[in-house]
């Protein structure tokens, strides 16, 4: 039926890879006005360039193309335009950089590490993001004094290159739904970070009532539960919350700490292998549940010199076997600027992840860097060179996830 389709015209990208939109059995209808053709729902992505399609659009029929022209042009209109330029490199929302500054009054809990003397302020981050293709950011919560809150909103109020904060707030505080229905109310409040950072607990709040209904109050206003720090135990008790909360949009905190890694001694990090076994049964369990998303951040290592590596074969393995168990609808791009090394090396970490993600499709890259945030945080686009969803894509891409 002719509901089951949607104009050409609306659609803004293909979300099939450009070699199963070639091999797929997409069917074409004909409707008004003429030169206008329709895909089927179950074929539209989110960002395709009609003006692009030349051949498509002076057309007068369906019948006027094989299905064979039909889909090469589709193919070459995205990859290329109609000068034959190639495309530009996939713009990045950059989903974990902290804001703070030192200088004030009264300091700050949190300062970078590293010696760092600067405070971090978004005209500082942008102007290292910028030239890099990074279009825009959301803050993560570098401070555990509730006035903080309203401090990053209102550094982010005056850079509209910033699309939102993930704050700190303390469900199981009485006074947490009085903060949540102040803060919330302002569009760059996206939610709160909570796991085992500043001495927060989730793993035994996880039993707590009061706890659980502070995060039902969140879902309910439509925020996002960022986590840190990624580790066995935390994951398990998100399979709980979302038992507990399954509306809960919830966003994991430098996953690449979670992949196999070399031994090496004092290495807390390192997981033993029956606690990977339960992990990556926990981790393939929250995939299958909605509005769960992993930020491939803390990526970068540091070579025995004390300059990053910057070797793409040092990074697959580890990188492949996250991928493998995330998938390409539940990643997202996330710097962790400037905590630790990244305060220096924001160009290499952009670096490592192009690098990674450039032998995968363009499409595949687009939900990596901009298009799996929009659903993880629900940001709202403030700068033109920020790129949107349209109405339906963000609809369809929000049902899938």
């Amino acid at each position: 039926m002719i509901s089951d389709f949607i104009p050409l015209c609306d659609i803004l990208a293909l979300n099939s890879e450009t070699q199963s939109i070639l091999d797929s059995e997409i069917s074409l209808a004909a409707c008004s006005p003429p030169g206008i053709f329709l895909l089927p729902l179950t074929e539209v992505g989110d960002s395709f360039d009609v003006d692009r399609l030349t051949m498509i659009k002076n057309a007068t029929s369906a019948s006027e193309l094989s299905r064979r022209k039909f889909l090469t042009a589709a193919t070459v209109a995205i990859a290329t335009n109609v000068s034959g330029e190639a495309q530009q490199p996939v713009p990045i929302i950059d989903c974990h950089i902290h804001l703070f500054d030192q200088t004030r009054p009264q300091g700050a809990p949190y300062a970078g590490g590293r010696g760092n003397t600067e405070p971090a302020l978004p005209s500082r981050y942008q102007k290292l993001a910028v030239p890099l293709g990074i279009v825009g950011a959301i803050e993560i919560d570098a401070s555990p004094w509730v006035e903080d809150n309203l401090w990053v909103l209102e550094q982010e109020e005056k850079a509209t290159f910033m699309v939102g904060t993930a704050g700190n707030l303390q469900p199981e505080k009485p006074e947490f739904k009085e903060y949540l229905d102040r803060y919330h109310k302002n569009k760059l409040f996206l939610g709160i970070r909570y796991g085992n950072v500043w001495g927060y607990n989730l793993v035994s709040q996880v039993e707590n009532p009061v706890f659980i209904e502070g995060l039902k109050l969140m879902a309910q206003a439509g925020l996002t539960l960022d986590t840190g720090n990624s580790r066995p135990d935390l994951i398990a008790a998100i399979v709980r919350v979302k038992d507990k909360v399954p509306g809960l949009r919830i966003v994991f905190d430098h996953t690449a700490n979670l992949a196999p890694r070399p031994p090496a001694p004092n290495d807390r990090r390192q997981i033993s292998p029956a606690d990977r076994t339960a992990m990556e049964a926990n981790l393939r369990e929250l995939v299958n549940r909605p509005h769960v998303y992993f930020k491939l951040s803390e990526v970068m290592q540091m070579g025995a010199d004390g300059a990053p590596v910057t070797d793409p074969a040092i990074y697959k393995a580890r990188l492949d076997y996250l991928f493998d168990i995330f998938g390409e609808d539940r990643v997202v791009f996330g710097s962790d600027w400037p905590n630790g090394n990244a305060v220096e090396h924001l160009d290499v970490i952009v670096r490592i992840a192009r690098d990674y993600f450039s032998t995968k499709t363009r499409p595949v890259q687009e939900k990596f860097f901009w298009k799996n945030s929009i659903p993880a945080f629900q940001w709202i686009k403030r700068e033109p060179g920020q790129p949107q969803l349209s109405g339906l894509a963000t609809l369809v891409l929000d049902v899938r996830s």
